[in-house]
């Protein structure tokens, strides 16, 4: 998986019910856009992701076309 600072970020519940958690990538900690990411979620809240397969990342198309 490859980020940059910008793209949002979408972790998927892990159970039934649980909700979705949204997010803007802040920081990219891993070589070449690896992980760890550190997320700023839709409600505040900052933390250090090691996304796994129930994560999805999208791109930035402005910050990438500019």
């Amino acid at each position: 998986m490859h980020a940059a600072v910008g793209d949002r970020i979408l972790v998927h519940g892990r159970t039934v019910g649980a909700a979705e958690q949204s997010g803007e990538i802040v920081e990219v900690r891993g070589e070449n856009g690896g992980p760890p990411y550190l997320v700023r979620f839709a409600d505040g809240h900052e933390g250090l992701i090691f996304p796994g397969s129930d994560c999805e990342v999208t791109h930035d198309r402005q910050q990438n076309n500019a």
